[in-house]
């Protein structure tokens, strides 16, 4: 990274370039108004000073045109304005299917980050250049908020609420890491880098260390919390099959009907009673307090790798004997 005085970081993502061009657009615009009303604040200051000849009492009549001028113009420019920031908003949150799965949980005063192969980091985010990248981040206490300067992102990592983000980086290099929300007395502490790497090194780098993939773990707690005795038994089963709820409709015993997101599964491992699922009782007790955040992306993954029943019968007899 140049370490030299910048008035603006350097561009390291696809989406720095539009980020920039509508900032400068915005600069401009606010620019312009700016001088043009100095301008005029002297301008009238002048004329129609004191001494000045100048028939105040003269009716000049209803100029509309110059009122709707006035309207329109600003009215057009915020309009220019607000679809292009929604464009780039909706962008940023619309990840291309081929993205790098990465989970990011806020907490005082760190970021833990896990990738999809089981690679897990602190206050560090290593990825290859020029693939996306998803980030699905949450907070375990208070609002922090995921700011790469050199990408133009930002945004807010909840508590309690999960957040998406997509970037793709384009530049090898290393990147300043900061939380943007103040968090608590060591908010200026919570700080790290995004390393950019070149694929083969990344590749490299990724065989170092622990590599428990997020399935794994999640099977393991789901066998640690016996969740398979009430989820996965033989006869009758006393809460809902998991096996490709992922993604499916959910008839709920309201009457509603809910998408079984990440959002949805997280919700029913700590608060289950609040969506209760048609034809089942609510038997399912809370584990709010005995899996963390990083505990609830790994059993989640794992629901999620779950595939439906008959998909799971024809890998089996398709299997070499």
């Amino acid at each position: 990274m140049d370490k030299s005085f910048r008035l603006f970081p350097e561009a390291a993502s696809t989406a720095a370039p539009a980020v920039d061009r509508l900032y400068f657009f915005l600069l401009a615009v606010s620019s312009f108004f700016t001088l043009l009303i100095c301008v005029a604040i002297l301008y009238f200051a002048v004329k129609y000073r004191r001494s000045a000849s100048f028939a105040r009492s003269a009716d000049y009549g209803s100029p509309w045109k110059l009122e709707v001028t006035w309207s329109l113009i600003p009215l057009a420019l915020t309009m220019v304005m607000f679809f292009w920031g929604a464009v780039l908003y909706f962008r940023s949150h619309r990840a291309p299917p081929e993205s790098a799965k990465v989970s990011v949980v806020g907490k005082q005063w760190m970021w833990k980050i896990q990738h999809a192969g089981g690679k897990q980091e602190i206050n560090a985010l290593h990825l290859p250049v020029g693939r996306p990248v998803q980030l699905t981040m949450i907070s375990e206490d208070v609002i922090h908020s995921f700011y790469v300067p050199a990408f133009r992102l930002k945004q807010d990592v909840l508590p309690g609420s999960y957040t998406t983000l997509w970037f793709e980086p384009t530049k090898v290099g290393r990147f300043h890491l900061f939380c943007a929300e103040y968090c608590g007395t060591s908010h200026s502490d919570m700080i790290g880098e995004v390393v950019v790497m070149d694929p083969a090194d990344y590749s490299e780098w990724l065989q170092g260390g622990p590599t428990e993939s997020p399935v794994e773990a999640g099977r393991r707690l789901f066998e640690q919390f016996r969740c398979g005795n009430c989820h996965a038994a033989p006869v009758r089963p006393r809460c809902p099959p998991l096996d490709g709820l992922y993604g499916s409709q959910v008839a709920l015993s309201g009457g509603e009907m809910v998408t079984a997101d990440e959002a949805y599964l997280r919700e029913s491992i700590l608060n289950p009673q609040a969506k209760v699922v048609a034809g089942y009782q609510s038997v399912m007790p809370s584990y709010e307090g005995q899996i963390d955040e990083a505990g609830l992306f790994e059993l989640i993954a794992y629901v999620k790798s779950l595939a439906p029943p008959e998909q799971s019968s024809d890998k089996k007899q398709s299997a070499p004997q």
